[in-house]
């Protein structure tokens, strides 16, 4: 299980491991296991961070913690979001086409404009958060159910892309094994914050995995990465909505 754990790290971030890993299918399909795990390790970073930062000058803490929270991943999630919005633009609900400009390495006006907004949303939602004693909730519960929302669409919908970075995952992916640390973490995240909280970002996996469907018949490694960025936004939005 040490080796999943190492192959989810270095997949879902730029953390350096000085770990030799041996990348077996059994390995793969166990390593989305430890995704939310990894979620829990970025909001530990990110909370240690913001107990070092000052007080007085609570617009610069939430940049600083926002730029290590895209650093941490190297921007992957990111980069999922831009192709999918570029996709879902000028993709003109044809499934072929929208793939082929998932694929496309360049970012078009579309992804651009929902790249800002989208970090815009998550750099005011800090804001309000970091004056907020118990600030550490949400810096955790964000990174671990965006995680968890990639577990909710590897079992709720098909992997479409044959030749994806996640197509080896589906191999030996322990479904049931998921199902119930997906079920628990959602329970744990609404009694450490509340229904209200957890809700809107539950309706949204939902409608993500609807629109994927609805579009291409399945999922992709970018609509994974889409689905983090976004329940993330959601979940610090709706703490502040709230709390706030």
């Amino acid at each position: 299980m040490l080796h999943s754990f190492f192959i989810a790290l270095q997949f879902l971030t730029r953390i350096p491991v000085n770990f030799s890993v041996h990348y077996s299918n059994k390995h793969l399909g166990q390593s989305p296991l430890f995704y939310p795990v990894i979620g829990l390790l970025i909001g530990l970073i990110l909370y240690l961070l913001s107990s070092f930062l000052p007080e007085q000058h609570n617009a610069l803490n939430a940049a600083l913690i926002l730029c290590v929270w895209v650093l941490i991943t190297g921007g992957l999630h990111l980069d999922g979001l831009a192709d999918c919005s570029d996709a879902w633009a000028g993709g003109l609900n044809n499934k072929t086409r929208t793939l082929q400009i998932m694929k496309d390495p360049a970012a078009g006006p579309i992804a651009v404009i929902i790249l800002v907004l989208l970090l815009l949303l998550k750099w005011t939602s800090l804001q309000i958060i970091l004056q907020q004693p118990n600030h550490f909730i949400p810096l955790l519960i964000a990174p671990i159910l965006g995680r968890t929302s990639i577990l909710l669409l590897m079992l709720s919908a098909p992997y479409v892309s044959e030749k994806g970075l996640a197509s080896a995952l589906f191999t030996d992916f322990p479904k049931k094994t998921a199902q119930l640390i997906s079920i628990a973490l959602i329970i744990l995240c609404i009694i450490f914050s509340s229904l209200s909280v957890i809700l809107p970002s539950l309706l949204l996996i939902m409608l993500i995995r609807y629109l994927a469907m609805q579009r291409i018949q399945g999922v992709t490694g970018d609509v994974y990465g889409a689905s983090v960025e976004l329940i993330e936004t959601s979940i610090l939005i709706s703490w502040v909505l709230f709390y706030g």
